[in-house]
């Protein structure tokens, strides 16, 4: 019992200091969509895409491999296979960075930005930074320090924000006002370049404050053990790709898929933004992924009825909840939207459909315990190619004639087969028996609702957002009335204040 509240204390740590972190990032979106019109910001939408699909490819399942052969019989010393994984990472890292400068203008040319080389470079140095820093970070969840793997997370993601601030709002006040005092270093024209000298530079000083994981040992590399570690991890890396181009490939292709190119990177700026106001659910997906993972594991050592129970019950407040958090965040949507400037405002169509999606996703997960519980993660490889191969083939159908709104789409399609998939064959190995009627219930219940908040138009705004507050709360009242529960049992505060 007390490993199980370790892990669960742990995964407070790591779930904060990534949910406060995503939080963080996603108040940088509105800053963007002021300062840069939508192609400056489609650049910097595009860049980072691949700068994710990268980091997956960099790392090559290396952390999970790490964990597996530093707990491994045969391998009794961690630190040689710490060390084995630093060697092989600082390798492909470096030889990464070697590749970007050689090809430079063709690399430039891909991330559409072809008079910009420093925008490349600057990203090609940073994401191989982040590939090799990832393993300290693992080492350090080894060593159970989470509070330290926080305090760094959130330390770099504040620098990054800091330089942000400094680069794109201190710097040109000071160009007007003292342009002498920032002259040798400082160019009003770098643009949107600053957002990646920024991550750069939080990058860099990564390394520097993960110097205690570097040092203290010897630095060894041992080749059978790294032939070992690489035949373990390869398959994780399939498995890491196919799910980050699932949820980037949309924006990579969308340049090259729209039927008007000189508008292409407008509408992956504009795309980007809008997608970004659905982090709300992501957020909630990830704060829920954290919380789940650790619960399962925990409840697959009881027996019976009790276990899959609780399953169940995960599964139907998942759901509830999502659809909450979607009803909040469409009815409020024309407050909502001001996240991102007016620029943009005209994306604002893809939001239900891509909340839904990831509402989709979120779903997806839950159903992905079988395959965890019973050790055939083969399958989770299987499911997220066959959503890669869904997601491109509706963007190439799609997109050449509604635009953006076909990525939307492709997301939707995508997530949608992996849910249905994943629950129909988690049927034949690991039937749970989750309560499809009232799940169908409560989805068809929130879009009936949004249905009606999207057509009770009302003349005045306030009236608008009054009805559809009334709406939100019909929702809450018929889930606690189908769940005889009431406010009280769920928020018990006359309890606490006898207590008191």
């Amino acid at each position: 019992m007390s490993s199980v509240k370790s892990l669960a204390k742990d995964t407070v740590y790591y779930g904060l200091s990534s949910i406060i972190g995503r939080f963080l990032n996603w108040c940088l979106v509105p800053f963007y969509t002021e300062l840069f019109l939508p192609p400056e910001y489609g650049v910097v939408t595009l860049i980072y895409s691949y700068m994710a699909l990268t980091l997956v490819i960099l790392t090559y399942g290396m952390e999970t491999g790490f964990f597996r052969f530093a707990n491994h019989d045969r391998y009794p010393d961690p630190m040689k296979v710490y060390s084995t994984a630093l060697v092989s990472l600082g390798c492909t890292s470096t030889v990464f960075i070697a590749a970007a400068m050689i090809f430079i203008s063709p690399l430039s040319e891909l991330l559409k930005c072809p008079h910009h080389h420093s925008y490349a470079a600057l990203m090609a140095v940073a994401v191989a930074l982040d590939a090799f820093t990832a393993m300290p970070f693992s080492y350090l969840r080894y060593r159970h320090k989470a509070k330290r793997f926080a305090l760094l997370r959130l330390l770099n993601i504040a620098i990054n924000i800091a330089l942000n601030l400094f680069f794109l709002i201190a710097c040109p006040w000071l160009w007007r006002v003292a342009p002498a005092t920032i002259s040798w270093f400082y160019d009003p024209t770098f643009g949107i370049g600053y957002i990646f000298l920024a991550n750069f530079i939080s990058s860099l000083l990564n390394l520097v404050v993960l110097r205690p994981e570097l040092r203290g040992f010897r630095w060894r590399f041992d080749r059978h053990l790294w032939r070992e570690m690489i035949v373990y991890s390869l398959p994780l890396l399939v498995l890491g790709v196919a799910g980050i181009m699932n949820q980037t490939i949309d924006k990579m292709l969308l340049p090259a898929l729209v039927s008007d190119p000189a508008s292409a990177m407008t509408q992956v700026g504009i795309y980007g933004a809008n997608y970004k106001i659905a982090i709300v659910m992501v957020m909630f997906i990830q704060a829920f992924r954290f919380a789940y993972e650790p619960f399962i594991f925990a409840q697959s050592k009881e027996r019976g009825e009790d276990r899959l129970q609780a399953y169940r019950d995960a599964m139907k407040w998942f759901v509830i909840l999502g659809m909450f958090i979607f009803l909040g965040v469409m009815f409020y949507l024309p407050v909502l939207r001001y996240f991102i400037a007016s620029d943009y405002f005209s994306g604002l169509t893809v939001v239900p459909v891509v909340m839904i999606a990831e509402f989709f996703f979120g779903i997806f997960f839950n159903l992905s315990l079988w395959y965890k519980l019973t050790d055939r993660t083969h399958w989770g490889m299987w499911f997220s190619l066959l959503g890669l191969a869904v997601t491109v083939v509706l963007n190439v159908v799609l997109v050449p004639h509604i635009g953006y709104m076909g990525c939307a789409y492709a997301a939707l399609g995508c997530y949608t087969v992996m849910m249905l998939t994943s629950y129909f064959v988690g049927q034949h190995f690991y039937p749970i028996g989750y309560p499809i009627g009232r799940l169908c219930l409560y989805f068809l219940l929130g879009m009936a609702l949004y249905a009606a908040g999207e057509l009770a138009i009302l003349p005045h705004p306030a009236a608008t957002m009054a009805l559809r507050t009334v709406l939100l709360a019909a929702y809450a009242a018929v889930v606690l009335r189908i769940e005889n529960m009431s406010l009280s049992r769920l928020f018990p505060i006359k309890k606490i204040l006898l207590r008191r």
